[in-house]
């Protein structure tokens, strides 16, 4: 990585000297197929001219390229030597002319590592499949370029490609005398410039929109997936949701999609989950789904989907100067994902996900040392990558929904259209928002970002209720507080729910909504009445905070949670309790027994499935240790019951399933999963298909239930790139020190391995079951990560890092052990220490939740 970074001071100055009028990108990737090269990377040739203006003649600048050759440079047409301006990441251009142009003929190489042009071979058939991922700063890896967000311009792309193939680029696209070229982009930045080129599954559709005016929009769609997924896509639904996303913003934004066509591409091994290239989308391939799923995961699935379509105008028309305002894509984003999935498509309680999934996420960041405020201080490229998190994602668009309930749904969707037509293709700061947005609603938001935006750390508010004699509400009050390392009380508006129980089921019979402000605040609408069994603070999920009970609220939780009638006020009251058990204020037994007592009443599946994720993590990092073993049977044999009683062929069945697959852990357990693996017993309307099959099988491998002969066998049956990565899971979790130690040389000593390899690697590696086989690696890894972060590509350091963290081994020892190594290394890389910081947090907490379990028997 040494080299290949970028400070925000180097982009200011070259934006102040440049302005770039276009690109002409051409190139060969005839290369991909055939032998493998004797020695070096496999490389591909990239041609690409540069047409920019230079407001000081004579001064010096640098393009950016990372590749391991450069044939020929021209600038002005006067050749450069490579080997006197080029150092493998940057391209030195001296003596600039007020119109200049650069060409620029290079040796880039194919990654493995999901950045720049990816290359992935499908195991199945020998096919070769491309793609390109840039974000924040990888296109670079493909062509030169100026590689940061506010140096925007056109760009046209031609490719040459290996016979049979088809090539997509943002722009249209036509094959004449063997080359691929694409018409002309309007400006756009670097990183969102896309290429995916193979013998790609392409369907077909279009979306057609009448104006009000009476014009009329047409739109070709299309999406794509390797060969070996085409008989389990869906596209029909994409299509759907794609259309139904279009119309939704359409009518909210009135700003005509400007981008032309809309591709969306399913490709192999991808490091996200989407990215918006304006025109093609990406996507990874693990949403077309091989196997059952829960409607979760369609909903998933479209949340993603229109996420990435609110980025054609947040973040693609107009666009952050630097990545210090990433959030002004990603947390609109965000939003706007959970907005038009409730207000487009079938998934109308997708304001429940946001609130149990997306809110889980931010609340967690706005925890760790690491925090940031929304808008966050980004010194460099590292800092950039670190920070698309649960603070610029989920707390933004919180804080987002937040504003909406302050401004009011119209003044915040009307500052959107101004902020659009007044900005296209250009680039904004915060106070180009806050402008149109203070414009539309006539508030100060001035004082609201200074509280919202530009400040870090999560408030918790807390219902206090005096009654008066006869036993009504004399006062009602939220107190908010906060951390000591981030003090801000921030203005929220918040409904106050008061829940009774009638006839056997706990209900809302009153609501208030009210501005909180400061350390205490009354709600004077709710004096007089009825004493109320629970109090909910932020009912309805309006504001961004940490809801906290009193004790006649929990007390009413542990007797009739699952008697609760509104699904979002359920899923509020459990986010509540998940924050609290984490803060150690609620022993990880009492969450863990309140999820075996209400869970199997869940109807919404997606936070039941949530529920069985914070009751695994709750069981396995903040249980008290001498509790394990007994906590551990306790899920087992749960889920084994609900598993068994469930509706038969409900996704219910199904989300048990796994989740007895993940909890298993004796002998019990294991036969009745190797029984449904053989099909020696079998439950009504359960399909053991092959994704549910790896399921079981990674269980029964890591507890040493089946061995190499019974996984070779299942890659037998699911010779894929799919069963190749489960595989490679499964093999890494054998619980025997040998396989650890290969296990740690594939992703630490060797780059061998893909970008999706090294992931499935280290899920298999560290298992709860499995600490003491793998405690000896704490001194290593402590000994091993800088020499990997200076190594490696950001993103294989970024995922080693983090995934290799001793965080099963917990001990005060390991802790002593992250803070020797954090007061040793001063020096080090800031974003290495930030994930090590994260990491060491996380592992002081788990500490401090199992002694508050450890509490309870006192």
């Amino acid at each position: 990585m040494p080299g290949e970074n970028l400070t925000r001071d180097e982009a200011r100055e070259r934006a102040a000297l440049l302005s770039v009028d276009g690109y002409d990108v051409s190139l060969d990737l005839r290369s991909a197929v055939g032998d493998d090269p004797a020695d070096g990377p496999r490389t591909f040739r990239s041609v690409t001219t540069v047409r920019f203006r230079c407001a000081e003649p004579g001064a010096t600048t640098f393009a950016d390229l990372i590749a391991p050759g450069v044939t020929a440079l021209s600038l002005n047409g006067r050749d450069l030597d490579p080997s006197e301006v080029f150092d493998g990441t940057r391209i030195v251009l001296e003596d600039l002319a007020a119109d200049n142009e650069l060409v620029v003929d290079a040796r880039c190489a194919y990654s493995r590592t999901g950045e720049g042009l990816h290359r992935f071979v499908d195991p199945e058939d020998g096919e070769v499949y491309l793609y390109t991922q840039y974000e924040p700063a990888d296109s670079r890896r493909v062509h030169a370029c100026f590689e940061q967000p506010d140096l925007k311009a056109p760009f046209r792309f031609e490719v040459r490609a290996p016979e049979g193939w088809t090539v997509w680029s943002n722009g249209v696209g036509k094959r004449t005398d063997g080359v691929w070229r694409f018409a002309e982009t309007k400006p756009i930045s670097t990183y969102i410039t896309c290429v995916v080129a193979g013998p790609y599954h392409y369907v077909t559709d279009s979306y057609t929109r009448t104006f009000d005016d009476g014009t009329t929009l047409e739109i070709p769609l299309g999406a794509m997936c390797r060969k070996g997924l085409a008989p389990h896509f869906d596209a029909d639904d994409v299509f759907l949701v794609t259309k139904q996303g279009l119309d939704f913003f359409h009518d909210h934004f009135d700003y005509p999609y400007p981008f032309g066509k809309y591709d969306q591409a399913f490709v192999p091994e991808y490091n996200l989950g989407a990215m918006e290239n304006p025109g093609l989308v990406t996507f990874r391939e693990e949403y077309i789904f091989r196997g059952k799923v829960t409607q979760a995961s369609y909903e998933s699935r479209a949340n993603v989907i229109l996420h990435e379509m609110a980025h054609m105008w947040f973040g693609d028309l107009v666009t952050m100067e630097w990545w210090d305002d990433l959030w002004l894509k990603e947390s609109f984003a965000d939003f706007m994902g959970a907005f038009a999935t409730v207000g487009a498509t079938r998934f109308t309680d997708g304001w429940i996900t946001f609130a149990n999934r997306r809110k889980a996420w931010a609340y967690r960041a706005d925890q760790l040392p690491s925090t940031h405020p929304v808008t966050a201080d980004i010194r460099d490229l590292q800092d950039a990558k670190l920070n698309f998190d649960g603070i610029t994602y989920a707390k933004g668009a919180s804080v987002l929904k937040q504003l909406v309930a302050y401004v009011g749904q119209d003044a915040f969707l009307e500052g959107a259209r101004r902020y659009f037509k007044r900005h296209a293709y250009g680039n904004t700061r915060l106070g180009d928002l806050l402008s149109v947005l203070g414009e539309t609603s006539g508030r100060d938001m001035a004082a609201w970002a200074r509280s919202w935006l530009q400040t870090a750390g999560v408030n918790s508010l807390t219902p206090q209720v005096l009654l008066d004699p006869e036993g009504r509400v004399a006062e009602l009050a939220v107190v908010q507080e906060a951390p000591e390392s981030h003090p801000e009380l921030r203005p929220h508006r918040v409904a106050v729910g008061l829940y009774r129980r009638t006839g056997g089921v706990l209900e809302r019979y009153a609501r208030a909504e009210v501005d909180v402000e400061g350390p205490r605040t009354v709600v004077a609408e709710l004096a007089g009445a009825e004493a109320p069994e629970l109090v909910l603070v932020n009912d309805d999920d309006l504001t961004y905070c940490k809801t906290r009970f009193d004790e006649t609220s929990l007390a009413a939780l542990r007797r009739g949670l699952g008697d609760m009638t509104d699904p979002l006020a359920r899923a509020l009251c459990w986010s509540a309790l998940w924050n609290m058990t984490r803060d150690a204020l609620l022993p990880a037994r009492e969450f863990i027994d309140l999820v075996l007592t209400f869970a199997a009443r869940e109807s919404d599946i997606g936070v039941l499935q949530m529920l069985h994720a914070w009751a695994e993590s709750a069981a396995v990092h903040y249980t008290a240790p001498d509790r394990r073993e007994q906590t551990d049977q306790r899920l087992a044999e749960s889920a084994a019951l609900h598993l068994s009683t469930a509706e038969p062929g409900s996704e219910h069945q199904l989300a048990w399933a796994r989740f007895f697959a993940r909890v298993a852990n004796a002998a019990p357990a294991f036969e009745m999963l190797s029984a449904l693996l053989d099909g020696t017993v079998t439950l009504p309307g359960l399909d053991v298909d092959q994704e549910l099959r790896w399921a079981f099988l990674d269980a029964l491998a890591a507890h040493d239930v089946v061995g190499d002969k019974e996984l070779a066998a299942e890659l037998a049956r699911d010779d894929t790139a799919s069963g190749k990565r489960h595989l490679v899971r499964c093999l890494a979790a054998r619980p025997q020190a040998s396989v650890k130690a290969q296990a740690w040389a594939q992703v630490v000593e060797s780059d061998e391995l893909s970008n999706a390899l090294v992931e499935a690697t280290l899920a298999g590696f560290a298992r709860p079951s499995q600490r003491e086989l793998t405690a000896p690696y704490t001194e290593k890894y402590f000994a091993a990560i800088e020499r990997v972060w200076a190594e490696r590509s950001i993103q294989i350091g970024m995922v080693v890092v983090q995934g290799l963290f001793p965080s099963l081994q917990e001990s005060q020892e390991t802790l002593d052990a992250a803070d020797a190594w954090l007061a040793a290394h001063p020096q080090a890389a800031p974003a290495l220490r930030r994930l090590v910081l994260e990491a060491r947090d996380d592992l002081a907490r788990a500490l401090r939740g199992q002694a508050c379990d450890a509490a309870a028997d006192a």
